[in-house]
């Protein structure tokens, strides 16, 4: 990458946080403040890369590092938001995940053999379409397999969009949950304190390292769980610095803010380049969600046959996609976020051990229905 370049693209970031902001203000005012800032990240994602676009007729290219410091800047603040959690409660459940996680991985299988015959699409493209996963992950064993990353791509973050507007507003309109607050500015500005801001600096240090390892150990989204087990582990382990034994860190909102902008923003750019893309393909592609959708309801119906968790948690860790965004969503409601964190951890965990088995399932499922 060039010097220009890197200047264009970190202005087009710039003025997407800028728009952003903007939008999400709005929205918080208007009393969703729980996804209002990925909602404003989403709306500006759209807005700046189309008038890009519009104007200097050239295409944009999708800003993938956004979502990685964004995923990390709310990892960071969800591991010290649920750092005092009870997770030893919340893994007792662990065989009740693992089970969930499968059974979302067999009916997004069944979904994706349904939404081949109607689209008319080869069947390990649409599987690889349909099964709950990351954008990133399965478009790219598309391209390995020469797929039709394209496809893949749309039926996914049309997943992932429609599980982050539907599922926070359903749980934002429960009468068990006070979605409803006031908004002010001040909750989000950063202490002057030296102390406090070395203590954040270690903090950062702690979590860009944290990435690294997890990295390196094959974590799935290595940003989000890399930096959320170092804003769990954190303020115990600078308990044994002599003079930081009673300091306590909490990390600005702003922090926080950012990050669900950038979540928000890579999602609208996804749509916005989403080109050669027919109606009748987002029409088979919204079923086949719809589907997904519901498939993720009906496990929640499983959660609370087995549990004592209420529907609200039972909904956010089933929902099928955005793990982050579903985690963000449900500590922002206060809603138990460390089952949601684990159940959605399992979930990465078994889809990402499993890819292996599951490509040559499809593979073989394709080469016998296309067999004479």
């Amino acid at each position: 990458m060039t010097i220009n370049q890197f200047t264009n693209n970190l202005l087009i970031a710039i003025l997407e946080i800028i728009v952003a902001l903007f939008l999400g203000i709005v929205i918080a005012f208007l009393g969703l403040r729980s996804v209002a800032w990925i909602f404003g990240g989403m709306g500006a994602g759209v807005i700046v890369f189309r008038s890009y676009q519009a104007i200097s007729n050239k295409t944009l290219k999708q800003n993938k590092i956004g979502r990685k410091i964004g995923q990390a800047m709310v990892g960071l603040s969800i591991g010290f938001a649920i750092a005092d959690s009870d997770f030893l409660a919340a893994s007792s459940r662990l065989p009740l995940f693992i089970f969930l996680s499968f059974f979302m991985f067999f009916c997004g299988s069944g979904i994706g053999y349904f939404y081949s015959r109607i689209s008319r699409t080869n069947l390990l493209n649409a599987m690889l379409a349909t099964v709950p996963g990351g954008v990133a992950t399965m478009s790219s064993i598309a391209a390995e397999y020469n797929r039709n990353v394209s496809l893949v791509a749309m039926v996914q973050t049309l997943r992932i969009t429609s599980v982050i507007l539907i599922i926070p507003l359903i749980a934002g309109t429960s009468g068990t949950v006070a979605n409803k607050t006031i908004f002010s500015l001040e909750d989000y500005l950063i202490e002057s304190d030296p102390v406090y801001l070395c203590i954040l600096s270690l903090a950062i240090l702690a979590a860009w390292l944290g990435v690294i390892i997890a990295k390196k150990l094959r974590i799935p989204a290595a940003s989000f769980f890399g930096t959320l087990i170092v804003g769990i582990v954190f303020n115990y382990a600078i308990t044994y610095i002599p003079f930081l034994y009673d300091f306590n860190l909490t990390p600005p909102q702003a922090i926080s803010l950012i990050g669900q902008i950038l979540l928000g923003v890579t999602v609208g750019e996804a749509w916005s380049s989403r080109v050669g893309i027919t109606g009748k393909n987002v029409t088979y592609a919204f079923i086949s969600v719809v589907m997904t959708i519901a498939s993720g309801f009906f496990a929640a119906i499983i959660a609370t046959l087995f549990t004592s968790w209420d529907w609200i948690t039972c909904m956010l860790m089933t929902a099928p996609g955005g793990s982050t965004e579903m985690i963000l969503v449900a500590l922002a409601l206060n809603h138990n976020p460390e089952i949601v964190t684990l159940a959605h951890s399992v979930r990465l965990m078994a889809l990402n051990l499993s890819l292996p088995l599951w490509i040559f399932l499809f593979q073989h499922w394709e080469k016998r229905t296309n067999s004479p």
